[in-house]
Formats: C-alpha cells, sequence, structure tokens
C-alpha cells in the first residue's frame, strides 16, 4: 500500500513547457506515473512530450480529473501556481521549485487554511525531491531505479539523504512503501508529524525512516508525536552534528537559533522518545535493518 500516490493518480505538471520540466516529465512516465496534463498560462491546446497543455488547472482538472500535481514553476511565480492548485481542488500537490521567497510560503500557508482541514490541498516542499511509490509512481526528481518496494516509509527534508537511505536499504533488500520529501526550506507544506501520521495509519508501512538536520522545531514537533501516537518503529538520522550556530547550512531552514536546534539536541530527543538513531549516514541501512529484526 501507499500513501499519497500510486499507479492510478492523475498528475497535471505545472511549467511543463520548461527545460527541466520536460526532463522530468518523461522521466516520470518512463516510472510509470499517470501524467494527464500540463498547465502554461497563454499555451493551451499545445502537446509536450505527448501530454496536453492547459492555460489553468481548473481547465485541467475538468477536463482530465486530475487530483495531483508537480510545479516546476520560477520562484516569482510558484507560489501563485500552489495556489491555483489549491483553489482547483487539487489534493496532492509536490513543488520541486527551490528559492520560494519565505513571505510568498506565508501567503500561500495563509491561502490554505481558508479551506476546511478535510478538503485542503497536502503540499509538499517547497525545495523538495519529491515522493514516489516505488514500481507504481513517481512524482519528483528523484532516481526511480534505486528504490524496490517494500514496508518501510521514509520522509526527509533531505532529498540526497533520502537517496542515500533507499539505495542503502535496498542493498540489504528492504524495500520502501511510500518516500517523501517534505523539503528543506524554513516553511514548507507539510511537517514531519503529518506524514508520519499518514505512515501511522497505513497497514502496509511497518516502519519509518526519518532523516532530519538542523534547524526548526519539526524534529521536536515530530518526537511528540512518536512518543505519544507511533506504534511502529522510528529510525532517525539527523544531519548537520559540526555545523557552527547561526551559519545556514545547504538549505534555507538549515540554521540553528534557538535550543533544540542543533543536531546534537535533536538526536537526544528522538532518543528519549524511543526512535533508533543512525549515528552516521553510512549506516542507516543497517540501522534500518536492526530495527526491523528488534520489531520481528
Amino acid at each position: 500500500m501507499s500513501i499519497l500516490l500510486n499507479r492510478d493518480t492523475k498528475v497535471l505538471v505545472h511549467g511543463i513547457s520548461g527545460k527541466i520540466a520536460r526532463f522530468h516529465t518523461k522521466e516520470m512516465v518512463g516510472y510509470g506515473t499517470n501524467i494527464v496534463g500540463g498547465v502554461v498560462p497563454g499555451k493551451g491546446g499545445e502537446i509536450v512530450n505527448d501530454v496536453p497543455v492547459f492555460d489553468t488547472v481548473k481547465d485541467a482538472v475538468e477536463q482530465t480529473g486530475a487530483t495531483a500535481s508537480i510545479v516546476f514553476v520560477p520562484p516569482p511565480f510558484a507560489a501563485d501556481s500552489i495556489m491555483e492548485a489549491a483553489d482547483a481542488g487539487i489534493e496532492f500537490c509536490v513543488s520541486v521549485t527551490d528559492g520560494i521567497p519565505a513571505q510568498d510560503m506565508m501567503s500561500v500557508k495563509r491561502y490554505m487554511r481558508r479551506y476546511p482541514r478535510n478538503e485542503r490541498m497536502r503540499l509538499t516542499g517547497p525545495n523538495c525531491a519529491g515522493t514516489i511509490t516505488p514500481g507504481e509512481a513517481l512524482l519528483g526528481i528523484m532516481p526511480g531505479n534505486i528504490y524496490i518496494p517494500g514496508s518501510v516509509g521514509i520522509v526527509g527534508r533531505s532529498g540526497t539523504l533520502g537517496y542515500e537511505a533507499a539505495s542503502q536499504m535496498k542493498a540489504l533488500g528492504i524495500g520502501v512503501s511510500t518516500s517523501v520529501g517534505i523539503g528543506g526550506d524554513p516553511i514548507n507544506g507539510s511537517s514531519f508529524k503529518d506524514i508520519l501520521e499518514l505512515f501511522e495509519e497505513d497497514p502496509k508501512t511497518e516502519a519509518v525512516v526519518m532523516i532530519g538536520e538542523i534547524g526548526g522545531p519539526q524534529e521536536a514537533e515530530a518526537a511528540d508525536f512518536i512518543r505519544d501516537h507511533m506504534t511502529k518503529p522510528v529510525i532517525a538520522y539527523v544531519a548537520g552534528l559540526s555545523a557552527p550556530k547561526g551559519r545556514t547550512m545547504g538549505h534555507a531552514g538549515a540554521i540553528i537559533t534557538a535550543f533544540g536546534e542543533s543536531a546534537n539536541e535533536k538526536v537526544g530527543i528522538l532518543r528519549e522518545v524511543g526512535a533508533s538513531i543512525a549515528p552516521d549516514p553510512s549506516l542507516i541501512g543497517t540501522t534500518v535493518a536492526q530495527s526491523l529484526l528488534k520489531a520481528s
């Protein structure tokens, strides 16, 4: 079973006529993703990679029945594209775009709150690798060949470390139910807690790998959820053990500004609530294997 995405999910590509979007649309279609349309204002009626293009998300949804979309729109226009998806009834949206201004994302978050919680679009990103359900569908930019189907969920702020975890697990014969990138920006659409809730409810996910990093309160909030609600093993790795306070490291959100935001502090918080800690990125796979063995 999967969360968020499967082979039947109908997907739109925002900005499909751009060079990067064209490339990844071809990759997603080749993987098996059900891409039913693209959206580029002023280019409605064109065909890109054998995919019909529409002027608006609303038109695309009405004519294709799409329920998911992915945003490859440049930063100055990405927030409007995300809000347009929410307004058109898209249920799940991935924003790959890096560099969306924080103020724009604040507007997106406020806009989405106008909808009832049970009707609100689920957004992952911005600045994320996307979501993949191995063997079924890929909605993002990750290399699909390193994922094999299985029962371990992955959720992470870092796309590259998500790839590393999947690759190590594959080498050990451990498969993935769904891998979700939530993005490394300080203001994003979904938190660790949001995705952990979905994995906890998924009967086919037996354990979850959570890949965090310095900066922000998300790992501490996830720890509260793990302590109070998770019945499945959680294996965590937190990047940035040597990062100095006050300096942004890679992602815009990876900056220590308060107590509880360093890697060491986050590791301690997660260990206290029962998460298994991978001490080194090269040991994520073996830590997962050990946790599954203990749980069996």
